[in-house]
């Protein structure tokens, strides 16, 4: 189990426009760079689809992980909680767009059956940098 450490003013979330290109009748291109859209150097990418609209995702935070999620198809609505207690609440439903989230965010996802997320990460996986127990994620927000 990771040590609880207080976070160092922890990061908020935010939205990202990636610059585009594209018409109707040829498609459409997203652009995301490191350091410009990308605010970290990306270790892992992965993805999830075919959710079912019934399952919430994520429930965790993460002691070290930075990541932007992008909604490649569907719709993602994406809520996150900060250790002081803010919240944020966002919805990716164009792939023109993601989320960063920093690490000590709590973040859910709810998906439309269509939804396929892209995310992008700062680090390797390690379970061991996930706080995926609610109760210490508080515990954190009353130690800050």
């Amino acid at each position: 189990m990771q040590p609880i450490i207080k976070p160092n003013t922890p990061q908020k979330p935010y939205l990202i426009e990636f610059d585009g290109k594209g018409n109707v009748e040829e498609g459409h291109i997203s652009i995301a760079q490191f350091e410009k859209e990308i605010p970290f150097a990306i270790k892992r990418v992965f993805w999830t689809y075919a959710t079912p609209e019934t399952v919430k995702r994520g429930k965790h935070a993460h002691y070290k992980t930075q990541q932007v999620l992008i909604a490649v198809a569907g719709t993602i609505t994406v809520t996150t909680e900060l250790p002081d207690g803010s919240r944020d609440h966002f919805v990716l439903d164009t792939p023109g767009k993601g989320v960063f989230i920093p690490p000590y965010a709590w973040h859910e996802m709810y998906y439309t059956q269509d939804a396929v997320q892209l995310a992008i990460a700062s680090t390797k996986f390690d379970a061991a940098d996930y706080i995926r127990d609610y109760r210490l994620f508080k515990k954190l927000q009353s130690d800050a």
